[in-house]
């Protein structure tokens, strides 16, 4: 599918002259939040395992961009399991842009088994990956820039608030990740950084649909969610971009739930019927078709 063009509810130029690091900002959630921030003036650096894959989003975000923007985006391979891999991907912003505003802990990655089933291996790799990953990009940017300079940390993580089964070690990192922002928020206060999670829901994107096969297992959450709806990526972006943004100055060591209330349904006793008075928000009209059908399975309101 191709991508719609990026129509931002925030003001052109908000992030002129910022630099953020997104990891896994080649595809999916990353993605968005790297074409938003890259939208509204950001120099972006983003970060991925894949080379190829990410050479190749970058230079498909690269021609978005208007010949006078002030965005400029880099593409830096990095397993951010590997600590050497992480202080070059470090050391290139600086060396490239000269300082880190905004980081965007989004890279990560998991797959589907029962707790009992799981090898130490399996668990490890996980673990090791979202949670360590997380705060060894966490720390390697608070040395190099953050700690003189200040800046915003956004994470990514689950709507695992009620325990995810099948995803027990994401969700073990996901909380662990929760935890150490609360820890950030009060330890970096006096630096001036500040610290906050995104949570999503179920999400629909082209990505999440190849890596967890048939539409019909995102269709299955969609009785569970109050929005009768899954999100958008889009949506994520935008609770990113106001969490880094100046009116976000006073909040920090919070997450905030991208979920369409599934959060707080979950376990309930009581049913929400079908509806379809919460619209999504989403970039564009060009594909708003076929957007409605994946999202909702069927046509609903989406915003323009």
């Amino acid at each position: 599918m191709a991508c719609n063009k990026v129509l931002s509810v925030f003001r052109q130029g908000l992030f002129t002259n910022q630099v953020a690091i997104v990891t896994g900002g080649g595809t999916g959630i990353g993605k968005a939040i790297t074409r938003e921030l890259l939208h509204l003036g950001c120099k972006v650096v983003i970060a991925s395992r894949k080379v190829e894959r990410l050479n190749q989003s970058a230079d498909e975000m690269r021609q978005e961009l208007d010949k006078d923007s002030p965005a400029e985006l880099l593409p830096v391979q990095c397993n951010i399991k590997q600590q050497e891999e992480v202080k070059l991907l470090v050391s290139s912003t600086m060396e490239k842009f000269g300082k880190i505003n905004y980081l965007i802990n989004n890279g990560g990655g998991q797959f589907y088994c029962p707790v009992a089933k799981m090898s130490l291996k399996g668990w490890n790799v996980v673990v090791d990956t979202n949670l360590t990953g997380t705060f060894q990009v966490t720390q390697q940017v608070y040395n190099a820039y953050m700690k003189e300079h200040g800046g915003s940390i956004v994470n990514i993580v689950l709507d695992n608030g009620n325990g995810m089964p099948g995803m027990g070690h994401s969700g073990a990192a996901r909380a662990g990740i929760e935890n150490l922002s609360k820890t950030l928020a009060l330890e970096w206060a006096k630096d001036g950084i500040r610290v906050n999670n995104v949570a999503p829901g179920t999400m629909y994107s082209d990505t999440a649909a190849a890596n967890y096969g048939e539409f019909n297992i995102f269709a299955e959450t969609i009785p569970y969610i109050p929005a009768k709806r899954l999100g958008t990526v889009e949506e994520v972006s935008a609770a990113v971009s106001f969490l880094l943004s100046p009116a976000a100055a006073f909040i920090t060591g919070t997450t905030i739930a991208v979920s369409g209330g599934s959060h707080l349904y979950k376990n309930q006793c009581f049913e929400i019927p079908d509806h379809d008075k919460m619209p999504a928000y989403t970039w564009g009209k060009s594909e708003k078709r076929l957007l409605k059908d994946a999202v909702t399975g069927k046509l609903s309101p989406v915003w323009d």
